[in-house]
């Protein structure tokens, strides 16, 4: 069971979820993606077995953070987040992010390089293939389709949530377990018996979706970073987001500081949320606070 925290940002409190570690274990910030909410994480706190307390954010707009009100875009996120890195009272820390997660991990990590220690960014942080030199509205709308969709949508219940996710594509077959996916459906809905909904606020999603299309920041870091990607995209298919080869050449820059892998029959949601990318993401935590590194900069894990 996650502690709930609440910590005071621009326009209100920030909603954060304490996974608590053994006594002592050290604290990791951990920073969902776009649609999604604090309880993405559950899995890789499962994972860590007491090792490390895994803090976990809404971030604004978002589960229990959703009625804070503008500035989104990643700026205004690696504002929240060193107010969570106070509150928690941390000088440095290690930060995971997945997708959007990974963007604002590695813009933090750049703008106040003092705060972060090291960086797991999963599916995430590089420049999403084709979104170089084109429209950004039209390109958001046609990448995050189904995502923005889903936005609109209404449910009689819990349950009617649980079975939209559990027939989503890149859900279904996938190795996410059903307690797992439930509790990340229930964090995200919110309203009345009968007209629930997501608790995503719409209008947090195109700045923030502009935010990804622009950021460079991880071509950019000093510091010790890893980047987990999946083979396959936020619907299943063969389309990843990071692909192997982008993510290759970005380690390959760096090749002391940066590493990249692909975790094999994984896709964008699966990554956090399934048994084996949650397993690697654990791994990769617990790596960067030990400052321990797998031999290679250049590997797939299937």
């Amino acid at each position: 069971m996650a502690e709930p925290l609440a910590v005071p940002v621009a326009g209100g409190s920030l909603a954060a979820y304490r996974f608590a570690g053994e006594p002592g274990a050290p604290t990791v910030l951990a920073i969902h993606g776009i649609t999604a909410n604090s309880h993405s994480w559950v899995p890789t706190a499962r994972a860590l077995q007491g090792s490390v307390t895994l803090t976990a954010v809404d971030l604004r707009g978002r589960g229990r953070s959703n009625e804070l009100p503008e500035p989104f875009g990643i700026a205004a996120h690696v504002q929240d987040m060193v107010a969570v890195l106070d509150a928690l009272d941390l000088e440095r820390a290690v930060v995971v992010g997945h997708s959007l997660g990974a963007y604002i991990a590695a813009a933090l990590a750049t703008a106040h390089p003092e705060r972060v220690s090291g960086l797991v960014l999963v599916d995430g942080g590089l420049p999403v293939p084709g979104s170089r030199g084109v429209d950004p509205e039209p390109f958001i709308s046609a990448f995050l389709g189904p995502a923005l969709a889903r936005l609109e949508l209404t449910f009689t219940d819990r349950a009617a949530y649980r079975a939209w996710w559990a027939q989503h594509p890149a859900v279904s077959g996938s190795d996410i377990e059903l307690a797992d996916l439930a509790a990340y459906a229930d964090h995200d809905l919110i309203g009345r018996q009968g007209a629930m909904r997501s608790a995503v606020n719409p209008a947090c999603i195109r700045p923030d979706g502009r935010g990804v299309l622009e950021a460079v920041d991880a071509d950019r870091l000093q510091l010790p970073a890893v980047l987990l990607c999946a083979p396959r995209g936020l619907l299943g298919e063969p389309n990843p987001m990071q692909p192997l080869e982008l993510v290759q050449r970005w380690a390959a820059a760096d090749p002391e500081r940066r590493r990249g892998l692909q975790i094999g029959d994984t896709n964008h949601y699966s990554i956090v949320l399934g048994r084996r990318g949650a397993a690697a993401v654990a791994t990769e935590i617990v790596g960067a606070l030990t400052g321990q590194r797998a031999p290679g900069t250049r590997q797939s894990l299937s």
